[in-house]
């Protein structure tokens, strides 16, 4: 028998418990985390290497310098010959250090699924259509006040084969690059209401309320723009209790 999806959604809650104890709490989600499968295979399980040559692994500056990004790059409906067909939206926020000071000249990437579900990726085989004026990735610097600010369109949910009836909720990647190679991490932002945020065992795995509950914009009605968009607002903050979740955290 299949099982539905309400009983899915009370064994991943059931695995959580278990794996937690009793009263325990963990601020960062753990590294292997029986419901989200494929943390098994990707955790490490052997000590961390040494580096011995710092100057080697702090490359100079990340992918792109600060002269290679322009505005055009943080709208993603742009630089096609047509409209992507979905949803537009606008999501900004700020980059902040754990006392809550800006962080500046951030690179900030994402990338994420068209309105369908489906990646501009040759190894999706997702069988959503494809939108040729949707290529689903940009990039911006933060500036003085820590803000990054991107235009694009609602990503779809899709399915994944982690287990039986499985779909992923609809989000965005980020990645956050410092001033090196080595200082990068990389997150997801998730969209309020939608009704598979409970289903999903890798939001799930983010254990603490507070912490899961920071993955999910907020609909910020004065963020939208008339007759074009919708706004959200999403705050990343690199460390400290606050601090949120990122895939290195696994």
């Amino acid at each position: 028998m299949t099982p539905t999806q309400q009983e899915i959604s009370a064994e991943i809650a059931a695995r959580r418990a278990a794996y937690l104890g009793a009263g325990e709490v963990r601020h960062h989600p753990p590294r292997d985390y029986p419901p989200y499968r494929g943390s098994a295979l990707r955790h490490p399980r052997e000590p961390l290497v040494a580096v011995h040559d710092p100057e080697a692994a702090e490359l100079s500056g990340p992918v792109f310098g600060a002269t290679d990004v322009t505005e055009l790059d943080a709208d993603l409906t742009l630089g096609h010959t047509g409209e992507p067909i979905g949803e537009r939206i606008t999501v900004t926020g700020r980059v902040l250090d754990r006392d809550g000071r800006p962080v500046r000249g951030q690179l900030v990437e994402i990338w994420q699924a068209n309105a369908a579900g489906r990646y501009a990726h040759q190894h999706d085989r997702h069988p959503a259509p494809l939108d040729p004026h949707f290529t689903g990735t940009g990039r911006c610097l933060t500036d003085d006040q820590g803000r990054y600010r991107f235009t694009t369109v609602r990503p779809g949910a899709y399915p994944w084969p982690n287990h039986t009836n499985a779909w992923r909720p609809a989000h965005i990647h980020f990645s956050l690059f410092g001033t090196a190679f080595t200082q990068r991490l990389v997150t997801q932002l998730y969209f309020p209401g939608d009704p598979l945020l409970g289903y999903d065992p890798i939001l799930q795995s983010v254990t603490d309320d507070a912490a899961r509950a920071r993955l999910v914009a907020a609909y910020d009605h004065e963020l939208s723009v008339p007759a074009w968009s919708l706004g959200y607002r999403w705050d990343i903050v690199l460390d400290g209790p606050a601090a949120t979740w990122t895939e290195e955290d696994r």
